[in-house]
């Protein structure tokens, strides 16, 4: 008997998008498109009508924007939404907002655009049906204050994350002091995006955050992200430690990939270190925090009630990687415990 097919609203203003996009995802055999829709309103019917597993939201359109459509329909309706958007920074308050992912709007004068489109958002879409969404009611607020915690260590962070860790990396850095040793980051994402989050988190955060370069040290109160088409590692330099960015095959289906960093801290840091792995789809980073947490390091894993996509955590904490498990709002109280 065949499993279930995914259910999808698309919601664009664009009737030409619409088709395209209708007849491109429904050609995977998993994937139903029930409904269309050319703005919010209609879209809100529609929802009603057919019952969606997933909703794929355009940003600029008529009546309503995609973001306000988002934040005033989860709360009602609290179905994955996956927003396409040109190149532009909306996108994270669209996952501010509450949806679990984003696709940037192909040429659609090309070919090769189109299909490359087509083909993430098959692998977004699969990816939605197993999310979690949260919406802003449902976020939990920090109660503990540690922003004024002086922290003396030489241990440093990494961090890594997919699906729906924009959000999750955004609320861990807004929680830790400035006094916090270097923190080094993989979240998967496209190039031109990952530029635009690391510009966002440096607004946000009390802490200096940067778009990695090849030679920048690590360093107290400094954030080092990897860049959305390259792999990161680090190297020690005496008692310093530097970044090495680098193009080579995807690892785990990944560049960067979280594997790679946490392979580097478990070689370079001798336990000096400190791993998280949050919410993501898939087994990137599990191995490497393993190694890390075998050389000695502490290691966190987000849980499964706090995470988007409860892949990469699971995973890690089944072959014994995650010493600590913790809900995402208690991971910056725990990094500086730990510290």
């Amino acid at each position: 008997m065949p499993g279930k097919k995914i259910r999808v609203l698309i919601v664009d203003d664009s009737i030409v998008f619409r088709e395209v996009l209708s007849k491109g995802i429904s050609s995977d055999p998993d994937i139903e498109v029930v409904a269309v829709a050319g703005d919010a309103y209609e879209a809100a019917d529609k929802i009603v009508m057919y019952k969606p597993d997933i909703m794929t939201c355009d940003v600029e359109m008529p009546k309503m924007n995609g973001i306000d459509f988002i934040r005033r329909l989860l709360p009602q309706y609290p179905l994955p939404v996956i927003v396409v958007s040109s190149v532009s920074g909306v996108v994270f308050d669209a996952m501010e907002a509450g949806a679990v992912d984003f696709v940037a709007k192909p040429d659609i004068h090309s070919v090769k655009s189109v299909e490359q489109f087509i083909h993430e958002m098959i692998d977004k879409i699969k990816i939605a049906s197993v999310a979690k969404v949260s919406t802003a009611l449902t976020k939990k607020r920090i109660l503990t204050d540690i922003s004024r915690i002086t922290l003396d260590t030489d241990k440093l962070i990494f961090i890594g994350a997919s699906t729906g860790g924009t959000e999750a990396i955004s609320s861990i850095l807004k929680q830790l002091p400035e006094t916090v040793p270097g923190i080094v980051i993989v979240q998967h994402i496209p190039p031109v995006f990952s530029r635009m989050f690391v510009e966002r988190l440096n607004r946000t955060a009390n802490l200096n955050v940067k778009e990695a370069q090849s030679g920048d040290y690590i360093e107290r109160g400094r954030v080092l992200v990897a860049p959305g088409d390259r792999h990161i590692k680090i190297v020690r330099i005496g008692r310093r430690y530097k970044v090495h960015c680098f193009e080579s095959e995807k690892v785990n289906g990944h560049r960067p990939s979280v594997d790679v960093l946490f392979e580097s801290a478990a070689k370079e840091c001798n336990g000096k270190a400190i791993g998280v792995i949050l919410t993501g789809m898939g087994y990137d980073g599990a191995k490497g925090l393993l190694s890390m947490r075998k050389k000695g390091a502490r290691t966190i894993g987000q849980d499964e009630a706090s995470s988007v996509v409860y892949g990469m955590p699971k995973v890690a904490y089944n072959i014994g990687a995650v010493e600590i498990q913790a809900a995402l709002e208690k991971i910056p109280q725990i990094i500086c415990s730990l510290l």
